[in-house]
């Protein structure tokens, strides 16, 4: 499995989720569901399964290592009401919980009350993402497109993009309920708005199993 993940930078896990979807359903039923997307934070519950002991947790130290933390968590909640699309883009920063001027660390941003940094690239190559899916996501209802391979291009200047993705070719992450998609955290994505727009919630989650530098912490969900 490893080594599919180091090749293409994306591989899915059948039903992995499964047995926690009520669960995690029940943990983001309070959620806002009017953004495309929304940043979670003190979600206790979800920590907990997440984590390294949690179910969802130990089977993704396969990929992020022994010990793994989840670091950052997205709700993205598409449906008839909201639905966006989003251009090819790398995901280029990180949610920590106080501000130090650490070299290499920059620019620093607040989203939607939170504390984000762009790090050096080598902290994105070490991280693991994940996408748990809470509803099915067929080719019509907005999966997320992939560049398979663009995480071995290093960080990709936006004029390159488009570049990498004719390069790389374009697959579309069908999923059921239950599914979780893993993915090398720098890997070039995009998502088209649902052509037949319907309820489609995915948790996305950041995964590290290395401290930060210079006193940095991660911010945990």
């Amino acid at each position: 499995m490893l080594g599919a993940l180091e090749t293409s930078g994306a591989m899915r896990l059948n039903s992995a989720a499964t047995d926690q979807l009520a669960e995690i359903r029940a943990a983001l039923a309070d959620t806002p569901s009017d953004r495309a997307g929304i940043r979670l934070a003190r979600a206790a519950e979800l920590e907990q399964m997440l984590g390294p002991s949690g179910a969802i947790g130990a089977q993704i130290a396969l990929f992020a290592g022994t010990g793994a933390s989840p670091v950052r968590a997205i709700l993205f909640d598409k449906s008839d009401r909201v639905n966006w699309s989003l251009a090819w883009h790398q995901d280029r920063t990180i949610r920590v919980r106080a501000r130090r001027e650490v070299p290499g660390f920059g620019p620093w941003t607040v989203k939607a009350g939170l504390l984000h940094v762009a790090p050096p690239f080598e902290i994105l190559e070490r991280m693991v993402t994940i996408r748990i899916h809470l509803d099915d996501v067929p080719l019509d209802n907005a999966p997320l497109l992939i560049a398979p391979g663009s995480h071995r291009f290093g960080r990709v200047r936006e004029d390159r993009i488009a570049a990498v993705v004719g390069e790389c070719g374009v697959y579309a992450c069908t999923a059921r309920a239950g599914d979780i998609w893993v993915y090398a955290t720098p890997i070039v994505h995009a998502s088209d708005a649902a052509a037949t727009p319907r309820r489609r919630r995915v948790l996305q989650v950041d995964y590290a199993g290395f401290n930060l530098p210079g006193g940095l912490e991660w911010s945990g969900i």
